[in-house]
């Protein structure tokens, strides 16, 4: 016996004892240590706890760091004359308002668009000393609350990124990508809150999940920010998209329709984003090729295959909208025949439209179309000088 495996009998011989001497009389050994393995546990869960929210707050800390030293960039550059021109808070009190207010009570009248709110944002910003930028801890009791502050962070990112490329605010970011890890935090943050809600989505849904996406595929679309979100996301963007995919699929609810039009959607806008366009493709296609395997082994859709038959139309539409987008802008993904699904589609394009028509027309005009598109797609590619 090795010198840890003894000590480590040694150890539980020696917590066995004491659990045995210290139990009270009114309890047996059993139920003593059935007290203590509880109140351990729930001290770990209140440790837990507390050490999530403090790297929230951490990472609060260096969303506002970030963005002031960005500012801050900005005005050193900028036209002293311009918009962004420092500008003195009115009072402390406005100040602690804007720190403090979640905005959650305010009126649609009075809440500020995302657009006014990164307007703001720079408008605050002094360079001696920064103000404190309006990343806080929201109240309301609701499930995108804890991920507003890490959205409203990406969106103030994006605006000041936009304006760095304009004008005489034009400035040189890439001193900054050291700290360019706190975006990529963040994004994996707000993707695991995607993740849950689209995996049991409720209709109506929320403008914030919608806003959600569209954050997530401008931030990919930029050149400098993609690079670092997909180095530490790119598993949890893969598994995002899996979940769009399969809610679109297996969702056989009343009104499902309703949530397959905003779940598609917002696979056609990640797919806006020449980065993702391709895995997206190519997994859509994948289901789609198999799907065609099963039809071809039945002569009519059985009960246990009809959610599904209605339900791959959605992918279908998706589909288009991702191939027609690539046409449209050359091919900017590099989609073509080498890929493994679409290989398989084209291969098998004539054969099964052939085998299909008649039992499957709707089906197979679809099919039709988008072997249309993929070679549409390849005509780009191959036509493109070198």
């Amino acid at each position: 016996m090795d010198d840890q495996a003894w000590y480590l009998r040694t150890s539980k011989l020696a917590l066995a004892v004491a659990i045995i001497r210290s139990k009270p009389a009114d309890k047996s050994s059993r139920e003593y240590t059935e007290h203590l393995a509880k109140v351990v546990s729930e001290q770990e869960s209140t440790w837990r706890s507390k050490v999530e929210a403090l790297e929230t707050e951490v990472l609060q800390l260096r969303q506002k760091l970030l963005l002031s030293r960005m500012c801050s960039g900005l005005l050193e550059t900028g036209d002293p004359s311009s918009q962004f021109q420092a500008q003195e808070p009115s009072s402390s009190e406005n100040t602690l308002n804007l720190l403090e207010d979640s905005g959650c009570d305010l009126s649609n009248e009075q809440r500020s668009e995302p657009s006014e709110m990164s307007q703001n944002l720079v408008e605050s910003c002094t360079p001696t000393p920064p103000l404190p930028l309006p990343i806080v801890r929201r109240h309301c009791a609701t499930l995108e609350n804890p991920l507003s502050s890490h959205m409203q962070f990406l969106q103030h990112l994006l605006k000041l990124k936009n304006l760095t490329e304009s004008g005489s605010l034009k400035t040189d970011l890439s001193h900054f990508e050291n700290d360019f890890s706190t975006v990529s935090h963040s994004v994996c943050q707000l993707l695991d809150g995607l993740i849950t809600f689209y995996r049991k989505p409720k209709f109506p849904f929320s403008s914030f999940w919608t806003e959600a996406v569209d954050t997530l595929a401008g931030l990919i679309s930029d050149c400098n920010l993609s690079n670092h979100i997909l180095k530490k996301c790119s598993k949890k963007l893969e598994e995002f998209e899996k979940t769009l995919l399969q809610v679109i699929l297996r969702s056989n609810h009343i009104n499902r329709f309703q949530v397959q039009h905003h779940v598609s959607q917002s696979l056609v806008t990640l797919g806006s984003c020449s980065l993702l366009r391709k895995s997206i493709i190519s997994q859509l296609l994948s289901e789609v090729n198999s799907f065609t395997d099963i039809l071809g082994t039945i002569n009519q859709v059985q009960a246990s295959y009809v959610t599904h038959y209605e339900n791959i139309f959605s992918l279908f539409w998706v589909l288009e909208q991702l191939l027609q987008k690539e046409t449209q802008e050359g091919n900017t993904s590099g989609i073509g025949p080498e890929d493994q699904e679409i290989q398989k589609f084209l291969q098998k394009h004539d054969e099964t439209i052939f085998q299909l028509s008649d039992a499957f027309p709707l089906f197979t005009f679809y099919l039709w179309r988008l072997g249309i598109l993929l070679n549409s797609v390849e005509t780009v590619e191959n036509n493109s000088p070198p």
